[in-house]
Parts: C-alpha cells; structure tokens; sequence
C-alpha cells in the first residue's frame, strides 16, 4: 500500500487531502500525548487539544483512544513493512517480514504497551482495525512463502501465532522490541527448517 493511497484512507470513510492532514497531525498527537501521560492519561479531547482540532472533529474520525491508538499503529505497520524481497531465499523472505512487523513501534516510548491494549478494544472500529492488520501481516507473510493469501497453509498460520504471541510478550514490557524481533526470527528459522517442502537456499 503506498503511502499516499494510505493517507486518504480512514476506518469509516475516504478522506479528501484536509481531512486526510488532520488526521495524520491527531495521529502525531496522540503518540507525543501517551509519551508524555501515558495510557491512562491519553483521552481524544488531550489528542484534540495537542493537535489544535476541534473535540467534536476529532471525534467524527475516531470513536476512542483504542481506536486512535490502533489507526496509529496501523499507519506505522503499512508504511513500514514493505514487500518482501524476491530475491531473497523464502526463509530470509519471513525473518525480514518478521523483523519489520516486530520494530515497527521500537523506540516509540510507550506506544507498544498502549497498542497491546488497543487492539484487544471491543470498539466496532478497533475490529475494522485488528482484522486489517492481521490481513495486512498474513499478506507479507504469505507474499514471503509464495502460498496465496486466501489459503495460505499451516506454515503461514503458525507464524501469525508466533508474532502474535512475541508483540503481546514485548507490549508487556517482557522484552524490547529488539529482542523480540530476534527470538521471533530464530524461531521461524527453526519452523521452517523442518518444513521439507520449503526451498533452503539459505
């Protein structure tokens, strides 16, 4: 997904190019918001104010805090796992998705926890969310196997409970993202390595 196409895209509605800047500086707000007040203090109407929009305004883009937090986190995750490289052998294809997905929030302060939180929201718009970004992964992941999407196999479903299951432990302040990124990869590698269909160039 490119960047611009990203930017005038909305949970509820396609956004002409002003409300699409007004959304992107609510969604910068609310990360400097929950740094500086964390979760408990992050609310829309602090988001609002820090971004210089209108409460009601701001509302009619987002519903909640989960919700603010989770289009956050979707923004970073679409612009900042791309394509995996086909030149790369399938193996080094998954640890490059895995290692992307795994840093998109890294050095964010409070970010990752708040995210953590975010996507377990019951908030009818959180759902949109959590089942864009979970599509959104399965693609990469299935783009990195070469299976279609659709119907992408027990290899594939077992990574997305891996990524899963390590972003929940790094949310939870268990481990940094670094580390995260690196147990996920040589976990996978032990996955895959005992998949005999799988191509091992590497």
């Amino acid at each position: 997904m490119s960047s611009s196409t990203l930017s005038q895209e909305s949970t509820r509605r396609r956004l002409t190019p002003q409300q699409a800047e007004t959304v992107a500086r609510l969604a910068d707000a609310a990360v400097e918001v929950l740094n500086a007040d964390g979760f408990d203090g992050l609310t829309v109407r602090a988001v609002a104010k820090k971004a210089s929009v209108a409460p009601a305004t701001a509302y009619t883009y987002f519903s909640s805090k989960n919700h603010l937090v989770a289009e956050v986190f979707w923004r970073r995750l679409a612009a900042g796992v791309p394509e995996p490289d086909p030149e790369l052998a399938p193996i080094e294809r998954v640890a490059q998705v895995l290692r992307g997905v795994s840093m998109v929030v890294a050095g964010e302060g409070q970010l990752g926890g708040a995210v953590t939180v975010a996507l377990l929201g019951v908030d009818p718009d959180v759902e949109h969310l959590r089942l864009r970004v979970g599509g959104f992964i399965r693609q990469r992941l299935a783009q990195a196997l070469d299976v279609d999407p659709a119907d992408p196999g027990p290899v594939v479903e077992a990574l997305e409970m891996l990524y899963a299951g390590g972003l929940v432990h790094a949310g939870m302040g268990h481990l940094t993202y670094e580390q995260t990124s690196e147990r996920l990869v040589a976990t996978a590698r032990l996955l895959l390595e005992n998949q005999p269909t799988l191509d091992q160039e590497a």
